[in-house]
């Protein structure tokens, strides 16, 4: 299987590729440590399965997930993050991914989540796949944070890490007044009047 990895820390993308390195049937084909970077190699090289950090600089996210399955709707995409399932993975499957692991588990779910997703199949935590069949149960409430859209959420996570407005805009390639439009209608959507509130909610939602 020819993977592609992409990450923003080089220490990350060499373990991955020394879990990989042990798998005689696994071969990394190219490694990028940003979004743009990642698409570049999308286009370039031939490839089975794409692992991706969740939040990198540039594109990232579901917003990468969703290029990368418009160009390629056949080849699965593998997402890592440092952020437990609750927090993203959802998106990530609405997005078109295939599979989420946390970056702690890599080393003992990578090589398994890889073979399940290239043969089609997707690749949750028990854990995640019990709450996931609570939440589809006909009584579940979905939280508020479900109505963002793909950037509303990526600039209320952002924003909920930390992230002051003229960062998240260079971040995005946007401008802050763009971010500051976000924010508006994030606040709106969640029912919040400012960041401290924000920060509160997605604490309590597990989504930092």
């Amino acid at each position: 299987m020819r993977i592609l990895i992409a990450d923003d820390h080089p220490v990350v993308r060499r373990g991955l590729k020394e879990i990989l390195a042990s798998e005689h049937d696994m071969d990394v084909v190219g490694e990028a440590k940003n979004g743009d970077e990642a698409l570049e190699l999308v286009r370039k090289l031939d490839w089975d399965v794409a692992v991706l950090d969740f939040s990198m600089p540039g594109r990232s996210g579901v917003e990468l997930i969703k290029e990368i399955k418009r160009r390629h709707p056949g080849r699965p995409v593998l997402v890592l993050s440092m952020l437990p399932e609750e927090a993203h993975a959802a998106q990530v499957f609405k997005a078109g991914g295939s599979g989420y692991i946390n970056k702690e588990s890599a080393g003992e779910e990578l090589t398994a989540a890889i073979r399940k997703v290239a043969n089609g199949g997707k690749y949750v935590s028990a854990s995640f796949a019990e709450k996931l069949a609570t939440d589809l149960a006909p009584d579940a409430e979905k939280p508020l944070h479900e109505s963002l859209s793909d950037r509303e959420y990526r600039v209320m996570w952002l924003l909920a890490s930390g992230k002051q407005i003229n960062h998240i805009a260079a971040e995005m390639f946007l401008s802050p007044s763009t971010i500051s439009t976000y924010r508006a209608r994030i606040f709106k959507k969640l029912k919040l009047t400012d960041n401290a509130a924000l920060v509160r909610y997605a604490v309590k939602q597990q989504l930092v």
